[in-house]
């Protein structure tokens, strides 16, 4: 119940927002809205100026002469908004036959089309803006306060640079760095273009390393390519009827030595085990205030059922920003999460990873609206701010019956400087919504079956 609850509350602030944003544009370019829906199908209950609240549907052939009806429906996995004069997705043609009027969508400039198309990413855009700003204003950010790197596997993109465990950040090109931030700020964002030139410390000898941006920018599609050192691998969570249950293993647990040999990072621990499958190993761990030593056997596959993270053991600083700092913070938020989910896309699109992997459905949206939210209302806001921007991304795309599909249908037409046949615009909404709802589906699946 807390997972739909919290999963309803999600959807409709930001399907709320990203129509309210199509709605505001409509309005502002003197475009007659007929229906500003939450949800899709049957019509559960809403209000218009001529028939006040009502539940249920409305005839067929109602007029709201000019009104919006504010409606939420059946199926909560999106909404719309229903501009006169547009074909979109309810596929309403009954204008087809008539002159267009002049608070019609099809009677519009084209930049006043755009401007309506794109109204809901910027709405989504500027939600995501507003959360990050108020999160760095109120909340400040808690900063590493360490440069020293964490485990380096031989053979890695890390170890090729030149770069060790236990090395320590001095510079990067040519500016001291002090904070953890500050390496990953200054080696995949600010080096862009440029090679990246790292002073590090070894063993009180100081080297220069070069590397090219475009590598370690490479490198880090999945996690930045360093770790940070000072870390204890720590289990988020153990499966049920798990090696690592039968093993004792519990969630909170942290690894000090996996078959004798010291560990300090969760990858450490993920590489003693996939090599030591179905061989008993000793794992000496710390629960709290005790220090246990456990037998664990990893399973065929190289596993032993359990979530694992890395704790940062060291130093940390509170930073606190002032409003301007907070708003032009927000855009690195805001760069870093977009040049994942590109990343990502991209990933899924040349076969490197698995769609039901990468991207999540309704079912895991639930999952993680409930847990975000159980971590404090921070949390949850930053959930919504970046669910907001992937809405924003995913919706700018060039895809029929998404936003960015309506895009290149109205810039054609303003190239032409005539609309496109009628049916044409209505079979590409059909094909589009048809491979929609079928990848829909294929995630939704996904969600289910990794439940």
């Amino acid at each position: 119940m807390d997972y739909i609850l919290w999963f309803l509350l999600t959807i409709v602030v930001l399907v709320f927002v990203h129509e309210f944003g199509h709605f505001i544009a409509a309005k502002m370019t003197g475009m007659r809205v007929d229906v500003f829906s939450i949800g899709f199908g049957q019509r559960l209950f809403g209000w218009n100026k001529l028939t006040g609240f009502s539940w249920g549907g409305l005839p067929e052939d109602f007029d709201g002469e000019g009104n919006t009806d504010y409606r939420f429906c059946l199926l909560p996995f999106g909404g719309y908004v229903k501009i006169a004069g547009m074909i979109d997705e309810s596929l309403d043609t009954k204008f087809k036959d008539s002159k267009p009027v002049e608070n019609e969508f099809r009677s519009k400039s084209t930049p006043a089309k755009l401007f309506v198309i794109l109204g809901g990413v910027l709405m989504n855009l500027l939600l995501s803006i507003f959360i990050f700003t108020g999160i760095n204003y109120f909340e400040g950010k808690q900063v590493i306060k360490s440069t020293e790197i964490g485990y380096v596997r031989d053979g890695s993109f890390a170890y090729e640079a030149g770069f060790r465990s236990g090395d320590i950040i001095e510079e990067i090109n040519g500016e001291p760095v002090e904070f953890w931030d500050d390496i990953i700020q200054k080696m995949l964002i600010d080096s862009h273009g440029s090679t990246i030139k790292a002073v590090v410390q070894r063993n009180g000898i100081e080297s220069e390393l070069s590397i090219k941006h475009e590598d370690a920018a490479e490198a880090s599609k999945e996690s930045f390519f360093l770790t940070i050192g000072k870390t204890k691998p720590y289990v988020l969570e153990v499966l049920k009827d798990s090696p690592a249950m039968d093993a004792g293993l519990k969630s909170g647990d942290i690894f000090i030595a996996l078959n004798e040999q010291p560990v300090s990072t969760s990858r450490e621990v993920t590489a003693i085990i996939s090599t030591n499958k179905q061989k008993p190993i000793p794992a000496k761990i710390q629960r709290d205030k005790d220090t246990l030593t456990l037998s664990v056997t990893p399973a065929i596959e190289g596993v032993i059922g359990i979530g694992i993270s890395d704790f940062y053991s060291g130093e940390f600083e509170y930073r606190t920003f002032n409003l301007i700092e907070s708003f032009t913070g927000s855009f690195n938020n805001i760069a870093s999460y977009t040049g994942l989910t590109l990343t990502m896309v991209k990933r899924v699109i040349v076969g490197d990873a698995k769609l039901g992997q990468t991207f999540g459905g309704p079912v895991k949206i639930a999952q993680f609206a409930a847990d975000s939210a159980g971590r404090g209302i921070t949390a949850f806001l930053n959930f919504i701010a970046l669910l907001s921007l992937s809405l924003a991304i995913i919706n700018i795309f060039p895809f029929p019956v998404l936003d960015g599909g309506h895009f290149v249908i109205i810039l054609i037409e303003g190239v032409i400087r005539k609309e496109l046949p009628l049916k044409l615009k209505i079979a590409i909404q059909n094909a589009g919504m048809v491979l929609l709802l079928l990848l829909m589906a294929i995630i939704i699946y996904n969600d289910i079956i990794n439940l």
